[in-house]
């Protein structure tokens, strides 16, 4: 190789070492489960770069997808952080694929809504109710309460998930049963519930409805109270969203910290930067409950119900719901549908 070559050889290497130096440097996390269009992930991403430096990519996965991808990537981690529902992260903690951390404000998220070593927590929160086109009632009264349902005034009016393959659908069923007296090793309340709903004609679809219920088509729809919210600020439907007297649970979407994660430090950035004043703030502002109830942003809470209201929402053990699932779907199929 004549001595030009060889410089240049040197050069390319040398170059190539510095680009990967560069890319080693560079500020980046990669996250699962982060799609742009829910829960106002694009602005939370924009910023967490603004405010922090570090590029966090959109990712469109569902908590399915992102669990099954870390189990499949376990040896080798492309992951560094993850956004799911809390059961699936409950199994990613199972299947030993998050790690502990405890971000800042860690001390803010209340007991329930986190793992007590970090493995996952709660970002911010939807609550299970009632979502009511006021409009659709046609005068009558809006509910108020579980045993409302059961009225026959509001046969053909009320809509609910199927419980036996959406997963806002089983929350029903478990905000419903905890209602009136049952547990998470007893549904026959729910069920019983579900039984005697049958008289007023439910509509049961068994994929989200909230073009249905904006359209009138379904006047009372258990579903989240973002989803009201929304409809009602956003979209500027005469809608209202209810916490039923006999009280429902929560329902947490948390973070979580991937094990061996590639870029750690950035990592960890990330999450502090959710759970801040402004990240929770960007939350809120998608009107999802921050968890931190003193990072609410005070003009955006004048829009939620009032906190006495949030107080009959419970949380429950959600590892032992996620467990119960399949039961209580079979038992539905067999003595309701």
């Amino acid at each position: 190789m004549s001595l030009t070559l060889k410089r240049i050889a040197r050069l390319g290497v040398l170059a190539a070492g510095l680009a990967a130096a560069s890319v080693t440097m560079a500020q980046t996390a990669i996250c699962y489960n982060c799609p742009t269009e829910w829960a106002d992930w694009g602005t939370q991403l924009r910023v967490i770069k603004a405010k922090t430096g570090v590029t966090v990519p959109a990712d469109n996965k569902n908590s399915g997808q992102a669990l099954a991808q870390m189990v499949a990537e376990k040896a080798s981690p492309v992951a560094d952080v993850t956004y799911l529902g809390v059961t699936f992260a409950i199994q990613a903690q199972k299947d030993g694929v998050v790690a502990p951390y405890q971000p800042a404000n860690w001390k803010d998220i209340p007991d329930g809504l986190k793992d007590p070593a970090g493995h996952w927590f709660t970002i911010h929160s939807g609550t299970l109710g009632f979502m009511v086109n006021v409009d659709a009632l046609k005068g009558k009264p809006i509910p108020k309460s579980w045993a409302d349902l059961l009225k026959p005034e509001y046969k053909g009016l009320i809509g609910y998930l199927d419980p036996a393959s959406a997963f806002v659908g089983y929350v029903g069923a478990v905000a419903v049963n905890e209602a009136r007296g049952g547990s998470l090793d007893n549904f026959g309340p729910a069920i019983d519930y579900f039984k005697a709903l049958q008289k007023n004609e439910p509509i049961v679809p068994k994929q989200t409805s909230y073009a249905r219920v904006l359209s009138g088509e379904i006047a009372i729809l258990l579903d989240y109270d973002f989803n009201a919210y929304r409809a009602k600020y956003k979209d500027k439907a005469n809608v209202a969203f209810v916490i039923p007297t006999e009280g429902t649970i929560v329902v947490p979407y948390v973070m979580s910290m991937v094990a061996n994660a590639p870029h750690a430090a950035d990592a960890k950035k990330v999450l502090d930067f959710v759970l801040s004043d402004e990240g929770q703030a960007i939350w809120a502002k998608a009107y999802l409950r921050p968890v931190r109830a003193g990072a609410m942003p005070k003009d955006v809470e004048a829009q939620f119900l009032p906190a006495a209201e949030y107080k009959r929402a419970k949380t429950v053990d959600y590892g032992r719901m996620a467990a119960a699932q399949r039961a209580f779907s079979d038992s539905y199929l067999k003595d309701v549908r």
